[in-house]
């Protein structure tokens, strides 16, 4: 079946969703308590960043400890993607608000557990224990905005989560090497923070009014394929800015720690902007926003690509900063319009899965690219036009 613009504008406006117990509807103590825990799986990728080099020393002595520490950052985002198609199931079964409340609880518990863990292997365990959390908390946060939340708030509340989980990276990575100086155990103790979020999902939340059903309806495999095909693109390509922009300054000659900081946190501020500002476009449907955000992702890597200079590298990671806030939130509009209540948790699990498996595919991608084509600016032209390829692909042409 063809994808037309029909096909990718936006939805028509349902009816609000209110709370069965008090008959009113979703509102900012909801929306809030959701966006708060959206922010936990950039907690599990980034936290532990500038303590990575501390850990290796402290178990220098196991058999692969160069290996497997940098898995202790990575492997979250790994299980997410593994393991969200399985919450998604479990959610439109089971269920939202429970399955939410119970793996922040358990997210605080293995979040924290490397504070006593006496080996790097059972602290790697404990990590995937953390992403098969982050797997439900993420499945069950962007559900419950979906079903809360229509129209123009839905829109809204996307870019939002977009927004909120740009800061908490930004906010997370300083508290990371904060914490750190105080021995490479201390940021561990930031999982916790999932324990007052539990309460308050527990005291805010609510489950939306539909009764959890033995069969499940099947999923419109015809018009989900293609955005969640598209979604594990979008991933990869959103990461390239985050993981390859520290390397393309250090290829022009950037040695200050602090001028490598100060383009990354342009960039991240251009995402936040765009994503912020999503609601305000999310009118012309994912026809218009997806190939936007694919065009300025790609413009700005092949901008990367090509820097000589601090100031055409920083121009180039801003470009690629507004297509970054852009995609996440126009993509998940795309992919979740047409999916009914009883698909919603299910399709919202494909969706984060495909995203995850590309953010983490990103940096082999490049790698492999790189090796391919004789080095990394090759490896983002590459990257580049692949990205402006599936802008033109989703603009004007019909996919079967």
């Amino acid at each position: 079946m063809p994808v037309s613009d029909h096909t990718l504008s936006a939805h028509p406006v349902a009816a609000p969703v209110q709370d069965p117990a008090t008959g009113r509807p979703a509102g900012t103590a909801q929306a809030v308590v959701l966006l708060l825990s959206s922010c936990l799986s950039v907690l599990g990728a980034v936290l532990l960043a500038p303590v990575l080099p501390a850990i290796q020393n402290a178990f220098a002595g196991t058999p692969g400890v160069a290996t497997l520490t940098p898995v202790v950052l990575t492997v979250p985002a790994l299980v997410i993607g593994l393991t969200a198609p399985l919450a998604g199931r479990i959610i439109d079964r089971l269920g939202r608000k429970r399955l939410l409340v119970g793996a922040l609880l358990v997210y605080a518990f293995v979040g924290t557990a490397p504070l006593w863990l006496p080996s790097l292997e059972l602290i790697v365990a404990s990590r995937v224990l953390v992403g098969l959390t982050e797997a439900a908390i993420m499945t069950c946060c962007t559900t419950l905005l979906a079903d809360y939340f229509h129209g123009a708030q839905r829109q809204r509340y996307f870019g939002l989560q977009v927004v909120y989980t740009t800061v908490a990276a930004t906010a997370f990575f300083a508290l990371g090497g904060l914490l750190g100086a105080n021995g490479w155990r201390t940021p561990f103790w930031l999982y916790a923070v999932s324990l007052p979020l539990a309460f308050l999902a527990a005291r805010h939340i609510w489950q939306p009014p539909a009764q959890p059903r033995a069969k499940l309806p099947a999923l419109p495999w015809r018009t989900l394929l293609v955005p969640v095909g598209v979604s594990l693109v979008g991933g990869l390509v959103f990461y390239v800015l985050i993981v390859e922009l520290s390397y393309v300054l250090d290829r022009i000659g950037v040695t200050s720690t602090a001028t490598i900081g100060a383009v990354s946190a342009i960039g991240s501020l251009a995402t936040a902007i765009a994503a912020a500002l999503y609601a305000r476009v999310a009118r012309f449907g994912p026809a218009i926003t997806v190939p936007a955000a694919f065009v300025l992702c790609g413009l700005g890597i092949l901008g990367l690509a090509l820097a000589g200079t601090v100031p055409v590298a920083a121009v180039s990671a801003v470009v690629a900063g507004l297509g970054n806030g852009l995609m996440l939130p126009a993509l998940l509009t795309w992919a979740l319009g047409s999916l009914t209540f009883e698909q919603r948790g299910r399709g919202t699990g494909i969706w984060t899965s495909a995203v995850f498996i590309g953010q983490f595919a990103c940096p082999l991608a490049v790698l492999a690219l790189a090796g391919a084509f004789g080095g990394l600016s090759a490896a983002l032209l590459a990257v580049g036009a692949v990205a402006l390829l599936v802008a033109l692909t989703v603009r004007f042409l019909r996919i079967t």
